[in-house]
C-alpha cells in the first residue's frame, strides 16, 4: 500500500496515539553526574515522587569558608507535597550526608535503608534536630517496600567498600529499572555477605527496561581487586614497623577498618582513635556487629602516649588532606596530643578523590619533612577501590540485559567510557543516554528520551551547616582572598554635598598607587555620584530634610571606584563604602587643589549648579559611554535595594567621621562588560515591574 492510503494513515495514527498513552517514568538526577559526590536522584511517576539517596560533596579550593556542597533542591521544595519517601542504598557521606539538611527544608514521609546507613543517619539527624521530620525504616536483603502507588523497590545485596550496601530493583508501571548504587563484584567479602548475583540475574530474565549503573571506574580495565587483597600488604607494613604505626583511611570503609583492627590484635598493638567520624563509625559498626574486637583493644588518646611505641597504632581521619582532619593537623605540628617522631611509620590506606590530590601530596611532604616513613601509592598494594572496573560493569550488563542504559555516578569521561562498554555488550548507541544534573530521563516501555531539564546546581553550607553561602557571598570571599579589600568612609550632607575628605583604608591590596592618589580617586567618584545621580537618590517629602537612599549612594560609589581600579590598576578588590550623613547646610569640602578640571559633559538630568562647587573641581576622566555604563549597574542596584530609613537627629561633625555610620554593606560583584551590565539592568527592571 502507498503511504497515502487511508488505512495506512489510520494505522500510523493509532500507533502514535497508543505511544502517547504509554506510561512515562521520569528519572531526574540532581547530583552525582559530571562529578564525584552529592549523589541524589528523583524518580517520578504520575503524582508520586521518590528520592534515591541524598549525598554531599566537599568544597574545592576556591570555595572559601565552605564546609559542605549540596545539590540545589529547589525542585524538591517546589514539589514536596508529592514526595512519598526516600531510598538509601548505603551509608557513605556522598549518599546520606545531605539528608539532615534537606529535612530542614522539606519533609520526607519515610526513609528506607540498611541498618548501618540508618544508624549513621540517626546521629546526624539528632545533631541537626530533625528527627521528627521523617520515619526511619530498616530493611534486609530481598526486602520489598512500596513507595507511593507506583513504586515497588526490592533491596538486592551488593558488595562495596562499606558494609550493608544495596542495589535496587524498582518496579514501575513503565517497567523495571535497576539502580546499582555503588558496587563491585567482590567474591571474598570481608563480612561474608556476598553479592546477590542470582537475584540480579532473575530480573535480567524477567526483562529490565533501563539500567542506571555506577561509572566511577569505567575507564579502568579488568576487575577491581577484592577488599581482602590489601590484607597481606598492610600486614607486612604493620609487622615491619619499629615504632608507632599511624594509619589513615576513610572512616566509612568499614571492611578496611575491620581488617586494620584485626591486624592490630595480631601484632600486639593497642589502638588509639582520632577523628570524630572515625569514632562514630567504629562505634556504630561494633554496636551492629559489623566489627568484632574486644573493648580493651582501644586506649584513649591521652593514655596511649604512655605505651611503648612498638605497641601503638593510631587510626585516624585525614586520608584526603582535609585541613582540619587529625593527620593534617599532625603534619602541621599543631595537634594537641600527637607529634610526629622519626621512628613513626605512617600509612595512607586510601587514594585521593579527584580534586584532593594536591592536598594529599602536601600532607605527605610535610610528614616526610618531619622525619617519618610514609607509605602511600598504588604500588604498595594498601588500597583498593570499592567501585567496579570495566569487567565488573560488563558483568552487571550481562546479568541485567537492559533495553536502555544510563551511566551515572562519575565525571563526564567516565560516563562516556561506560556508555562505550555498554555498546560493546550489544546495547545500541541510540539506547544509551549520557545526561547531566537536572536532565530529565523520560522512559516508556519502548522509548527513552531527554525531557525539559529542571533547575539544578549547588548549595554551599558554611561551618554551621545552617547558613547558605550564596554566589554573591562566595564572590566576595574570592575577591578578599585574591585582591584584598578597600574601605571608604564618605561624609555627605543631606543636601548632597561632600562635607569632609574621604578616608580610604587598604587591606591585602597590592597596588602602585599611593594613599594620596587613592584618596583623590575616591573624591572624584563621590563627586561624580553627587553631581550626576543625586537627583535620583534623594527626594523631598515635605519634611525638614529630604529622604535619601543612602544604600543607593553607597552602591554608586562602590561601583564607580571598582571600575576605576580595574581600569587604572587592573585589580578588583572588594570595595566597602561607609556613608556618614551630615546635616543640610554643612559647608562643602573643596577638594584637592591640584585636581584637573572636568571636561566631560554632564549626563541628561545631571546638575552643575553653584551649590556643587566640588563637582567642578574634581577630575571627570570618563566619557559619555562610561557614564551610561555606570548608571546601568547603579540603577539595577537601587532597584533591588530596600530604601534606607531617613536619617534623623544631629549628625556628627565632619572632624569625627567615626560616629553614626549608616548603609554599611558589602559591594556587589564587579560588572565586567558594559553590554552585560545593561542587560542585567533590563532584567532587574522587568523583574521589579512584574
Amino acid at each position: 500500500m502507498s503511504p497515502s492510503n487511508p488505512i495506512t494513515r489510520n494505522a500510523s495514527a493509532g500507533r502514535s496515539e497508543a505511544a502517547d498513552k504509554q506510561p512515562t517514568l521520569r528519572v531526574i538526577p540532581l547530583g552525582g553526574l559530571h562529578e564525584i559526590g552529592k549523589n541524589t536522584c528523583v524518580f517520578e511517576y504520575g503524582d508520586d515522587l521518590m528520592l534515591v539517596d541524598g549525598g554531599l560533596a566537599f568544597p574545592s579550593d576556591g570555595m572559601h569558608g565552605v564546609n559542605v556542597v549540596l545539590p540545589d533542591t529547589s525542585y524538591l521544595r517546589e514539589n514536596q507535597k508529592r514526595i512519598r519517601g526516600m531510598i538509601v542504598t548505603h551509608g557513605h557521606e556522598d549518599h546520606i550526608g545531605g539528608i539532615p539538611h534537606h529535612l530542614k527544608n522539606f519533609t520526607i514521609p519515610v526513609i528506607y535503608g540498611p541498618r548501618l546507613a540508618l544508624s549513621m543517619l540517626t546521629g546526624k539527624m539528632e545533631e541537626a534536630g530533625v528527627m521528627d521530620r521523617t520515619i526511619l525504616q530498616t530493611v534486609s536483603p530481598r526486602d520489598v517496600v512500596q513507595v507511593g502507588q507506583h513504586f515497588k523497590v526490592e533491596f538486592i545485596r551488593n558488595t562495596h567498600s562499606l558494609a550493608d550496601s544495596f542495589s535496587l530493583a524498582i518496579t514501575t508501571p513503565a517497567g523495571v529499572v535497576i539502580f546499582t548504587g555503588d558496587f563491585k563484584f567482590d567474591h571474598t567479602p570481608v563480612d561474608g555477605e556476598y553479592f546477590d548475583i542470582q537475584r540480579m540475574a532473575h530480573y535480567g530474565e524477567q526483562g529490565v527496561l533501563c539500567l542506571f549503573s555506577d561509572s566511577t571506574n569505567a575507564e579502568l580495565p579488568g576487575f577491581t581487586p577484592p577488599e581482602r587483597a590489601v590484607f597481606p600488604h598492610l600486614d607486612r607494613h604493620i609487622g615491619n614497623a619499629q615504632g608507632r604505626v599511624i594509619l589513615t583511611t576513610f572512616a566509612s570503609s568499614t571492611h578496611r577498618v575491620s581488617m586494620i583492627l584485626e591486624l592490630a590484635m595480631k601484632h600486639g598493638r593497642k589502638v588509639g582513635l582520632l577523628g570524630r567520624s572515625m569514632l562514630n563509625v567504629i562505634a556504630k559498626a561494633r554496636e551492629l556487629g559489623y566489627m568484632r574486637c574486644p573493648d580493651d583493644l582501644f586506649v584513649p588518646i591521652k593514655q596511649i602516649r604512655d605505651l611503648p611505641d612498638r605497641e601503638t597504632l593510631l587510626l585516624m581521619t585525614g586520608s584526603q588532606g582535609e585541613p582540619l582532619a587529625a593527620l593534617s593537623r599532625i603534619s602541621r605540628s599543631d595537634h594537641p596530643q600527637v607529634q610526629v617522631k622519626s621512628s613513626d611509620t605512617i600509612i595512607f590506606s586510601a587514594s585521593p578523590i579527584p580534586g584532593n590530590t594536591i592536598s594529599v601530596v602536601n600532607t605527605i611532604d610535610r610528614l616526610m619533612m618531619l622525619g617519618a616513613k610514609v607509605v602511600y601509592g598504588k604500588g604498595e598494594g594498601i588500597h583498593v577501590s570499592g567501585h567496579g572496573s570495566q569487567e565488573d560493569d560488563k558483568l552487571m550488563l550481562a546479568l541485567t540485559r537492559p533495553k536502555f542504559f544510563v551511566p551515572v555516578h562519575g565525571e563526564h569521561r567516565m560516563l562516556v567510557a561506560h556508555a562505550k562498554t555498554a555498546q560493546s555488550m550489544g546495547i545500541p548507541a541510540e539506547n544509551c543516554l549520557i545526561i547531566e544534573n537536572g536532565d530529565v530521563v523520560e522512559l516508556k516501555p519502548e522509548s527513552i528520551r531527554k525531557g525539559d531539564p529542571v533547575k539544578s546546581g549547588i548549595e554551599l553550607l558554611d561551618a554551621s551547616r545552617n547558613g547558605i553561602v550564596d554566589a554573591r557571598v562566595l564572590k566576595e570571599r574570592q575577591q578578599l582572598a585574591e585582591d584584598g579589600v578597600i574601605t571608604l568612609l564618605a561624609v555627605i550632607s543631606t543636601d548632597g554635598v561632600m562635607a569632609a575628605p574621604p578616608r580610604v583604608n587598604l587591606r591585602g591590596v597590592v597596588t602602585t598607587a599611593d594613599a594620596r592618589k587613592m584618596s583623590l580617586w575616591a573624591e572624584r567618584e563621590i563627586g561624580w555620584v553627587l553631581e550626576n545621580r543625586w537627583s535620583q537618590l534623594s527626594r523631598n517629602s515635605g519634611g525638614a530634610a529630604p529622604d535619601v537612599d543612602w544604600m543607593g549612594v553607597q552602591r554608586e560609589i562602590e561601583v564607580g571606584l571598582q571600575r576605576r581600579l580595574r581600569r587604572e590598576l587592573q585589580v578588583e578588590p572588594l570595595i566597602i563604602c561607609l556613608v556618614q550623613p551630615a546635616p543640610g547646610g554643612t559647608p562643602a569640602y573643596k577638594g584637592r587643589a591640584d585636581a584637573e578640571p572636568d571636561s566631560r559633559p554632564a549626563p541628561r538630568g545631571g546638575r552643575r549648579d553653584g551649590g556643587r562647587e566640588l563637582s567642578r573641581e574634581v577630575n571627570r576622566d570618563v566619557n559619555r559611554d562610561v557614564i551610561r555604563d555606570r548608571q546601568a549597574p547603579a540603577a539595577a542596584a537601587t532597584a533591588v535595594a530596600e530604601p534606607a530609613a531617613p536619617v534623623s537627629g544631629p549628625a556628627a561633625a565632619p572632624a569625627e567621621p567615626q560616629r553614626q555610620l549608616v548603609a554599611v554593606t558589602a559591594a556587589e560583584a564587579p560588572i565586567e562588560d558594559p553590554d552585560l551590565a545593561a542587560t542585567r539592568t533590563r532584567r532587574r527592571r522587568s523583574g521589579a515591574a512584574s
